[in-house]
């Protein structure tokens, strides 16, 4: 008997587990595939919260010693104008990193194992055990046949397309087919200085540095678009940068393409992330659209709050429901407003007015433009950067650096 069994060994298992064996609790982590492999649908983007639970776990130096490069500005380019510029830190940390997801993942899966967690890799989850409405456990198969654990508590993990979501029926609050498909590919020989995105009028193309010297160059289409687009990523995503971006297109000639391209469309839900016996994080209880690159932050942040409420469970500090409760909970406070604001830029659509006379002011004003960075690292709520009384604050400085002008 194990106290929890976690499907899924990326970055929202193996923190849990991580964190629970940490706590002295006896975990199984398991994971259908094996370590290192990568992800296809993965943008590997990690913002500031991201490396500020890496720093927490104390894994982020061992990241850093893969060589992948740190990230420290932002450069959104809309167009007419551009705003660039340090994002805030979260926690002392002020550096996001891109890290390739088979670099990334094995360093989280060595964690939880150096924390005492058994992991157990090429071991793929068939069915839940129940004991009457409540999950008891797993049965899985693997190389050496079938097998069934029982647990206190079983943690899905498992992504998007999540079988332990699928096993419970956890109900789904809001959701949605994807606003827009994006595609990239790695080259050498184009560096890049910070996280680049050129935001035009449905699309847009963005640029950072990974592990290996090499940079991810992708770029984004409407849902309207994807059929056609799926017919020749390659003509498609070329072209797009030509005609938006022609000095990282020059940039390219001069570089070379080391990789085929990645991507397509990912589907938004927010599902209840608990019930008797179980629990949902990561992609599997709440999944976004990628234009924020939000995902791994996500997964990361969700880690610690899932972890700590099965901790007080587990200790009978609280009743386990009421624990399960408060984290979905906070989850939901602390996510609708991102989720909400990706689905509008997702849209690939030009900013409204006001929105747009915000961003053409923030080219005036250094310390908010840091701030309107620091929302999509998490480091800025976005209610807070975005409320009535923060925006008349930029918009009036904006007055009154054209009145001085």
């Amino acid at each position: 008997m194990y106290d929890a069994i976690v499907v899924g060994a990326r970055c929202a298992g193996s923190p849990v587990a991580l964190l629970l064996a940490r706590k002295g609790h006896k975990v199984l982590l398991v994971d259908r595939t094996t370590f290192p492999s990568d992800m296809a649908f993965s943008n590997h983007f990690m913002h500031q919260a991201g490396s500020a639970c890496m720093k927490r776990w104390g894994l982020l130096d061992k990241l850093h010693a893969t060589g992948c490069p740190p990230i420290t500005h932002d450069y959104f380019d809309y167009g007419a104008f551009s705003l660039t510029g340090p994002v805030p830190p979260v926690d002392g940390v002020n550096t996001a990193y891109a890290p390739r997801r088979i670099v990334l993942d094995p360093i989280l899966a060595q964690g939880a194992v150096d924390a005492g967690a058994e992991l157990r890799e090429g071991f793929s989850v068939q069915d839940l055990l129940w004991d009457n409405d409540r999950v008891v456990g797993i049965r899985a198969r693997h190389s050496g046949g079938e097998v069934t654990e029982k647990a206190r508590i079983v943690v899905g993990a498992d992504g998007m397309f999540s079988a332990v979501a699928q096993a419970v029926k956890a109900p789904e609050q809001h959701t949605s087919p994807g606003l827009e498909g994006s595609w990239y590919a790695y080259w050498s020989g184009v560096p890049m200085k910070g996280w680049h995105l050129w935001l035009r009028p449905n699309r847009v193309v963005f640029a950072y540095n990974t592990n290996d010297n090499l940079t991810l160059i992708g770029a984004a289409f409407p849902a309207r678009e994807i059929a056609e687009v799926r017919t020749n990523v390659e003509k498609y995503h070329t072209a797009t940068i030509a005609e938006h971006v022609p000095e990282l297109a020059e940039r390219m000639s001069q570089g070379k393409r080391e990789s085929h391209f990645v991507g397509g469309v990912i589907p938004y839900h927010l599902r209840r992330p608990w019930g008797p016996g179980w629990a949902l994080v990561g992609d599997a209880g709440y999944q976004k659209d990628p234009c924020t690159a939000s995902g791994i932050t996500d997964a990361l942040r969700s880690a610690e709050w899932l972890a700590e409420a099965i901790d007080s469970g587990l200790t009978n500090r609280i009743p386990m429901d009421q624990a399960l409760a408060a984290y979905e909970k906070h989850r939901d406070e602390s996510e609708m407003p991102y989720f909400q604001l990706t689905t509008q830029l997702a849209a690939l659509a030009p900013p409204p007015p006001e929105l747009a006379q915000l961003l053409f002011a923030l080219q005036f004003n250094p310390e908010q433009r840091s701030r309107f960075f620091g929302v999509m690292a998490h480091a800025v709520p976005v209610q807070d950067f975005f409320s009535p009384e923060n925006m008349q604050k930029i918009m009036s400085g904006n007055n009154q650096a054209t009145a001085a002008s």
